[in-house]
């Protein structure tokens, strides 16, 4: 018998394959779970695919492998934004998997569960499929690098910070592999949940309208970091009016006090949710130095 979840996997490879006019092999979508996710319970219906190619309704979690012609040994897993509402795939995670494919690097895209779409793991959810992504990634590849963007920001950087934070119960061996990573790239991030950082989707979907001072500290990336935490690179527009600038600012501060390597790309305009940026604006600036800062760790 086939399973709901093999099934969507597959309607869900189509819908790839409709919205970046390439059809990958199979094998390119890897699924997290080998049956229900921890928790069970989700939508129903089919993965739903915006114009402009952000994904919600997500029944199957899983990555998407892009390889490039030469790798290089290193692998980036990317987890783009969207406010924990829907996952902006079109606009910034396949451009930069494409982006890092040029570089020789492997990339691998995160379509991980949103809070509220009925998974009864609930605000988990999202960091359960990373955890598992991390996981997975690492029994591949030889270096595995973050890459998050917005609220895809806060999840990687969560991730990266609870290493040992057991989300779920062990599945089976892939889950004895301790999900560590080698760097954590977070781009125009969500990273603070307390005031007065109360605005944004992220909270919403995360904490809700009657947050606690301890919930709301729970789910803040500044928290978690230690020493451990893996060298960052941070990137945001002064001009960010969804993501306030201090959130990198914040993270920056706070890997300085604990000794982690940081690097703080300030980029004079481009709002939020730029991208890769486009070619000749402020924006773009932040690639190529990204690209420099992990080729020095690869």
């Amino acid at each position: 018998m086939i399973s709901r979840r093999r099934l969507m996997l597959g309607t869900g490879a189509t819908l790839l394959a409709m919205t970046t006019g390439k059809l990958f092999a199979r094998e390119d979508i890897i699924p997290l779970w080998q049956d229900e996710p921890p928790g069970g319970g989700g939508p129903s219906g089919e993965l739903r695919v915006s114009t402009n190619g952000s994904w919600s309704n997500i029944v199957s979690p899983a990555i998407q492998r892009f390889q490039p012609e030469n790798p290089n040994g290193s692998a980036v897993l990317i987890a783009a934004g969207g406010g924990y509402r829907w996952i902006g795939m079109g606009g910034e995670a396949w451009p930069v998997a494409r982006w890092l494919n040029a570089r020789g690097y492997t990339a691998y895209v995160l379509s991980y569960r949103l809070p509220h779409e009925k998974w009864r793991a609930g605000r988990l959810a999202p960091l359960q499929d990373a955890q598992r992504a991390i996981r997975l990634v690492r029994s591949m590849e030889r270096k595995v690098h973050l890459l998050g963007f917005s609220a895809g920001g806060h999840l990687m950087g969560m991730a990266a910070a609870r290493p040992d934070f057991a989300t779920y119960k062990p599945e089976d061996s892939l889950d004895l592999i301790r999900p560590v990573v080698d760097t954590a790239a977070l781009i125009y991030p969500v990273i603070t949940l307390e005031p007065p950082y109360t605005h944004t989707n992220t909270y919403l979907e995360m904490l809700g309208k009657n947050a606690s001072p301890a919930d709301e500290a729970s789910w803040s990336v500044e928290n978690y970091v230690t020493r451990q935490f893996p060298p960052t690179f941070l990137a945001q527009a002064e001009d960010d009016h969804v993501s306030n600038p201090h959130n990198t600012q914040i993270m920056h501060d706070t890997c300085r006090r604990m000794g982690v390597p940081v690097e703080q790309i300030k980029i004079t305009r481009g709002g939020h949710g730029f991208g890769l940026g486009r070619a000749g604006s402020p924006a773009a600036i932040w690639d190529e130095a990204y690209s420099i800062w992990l080729a020095a760790r690869r």
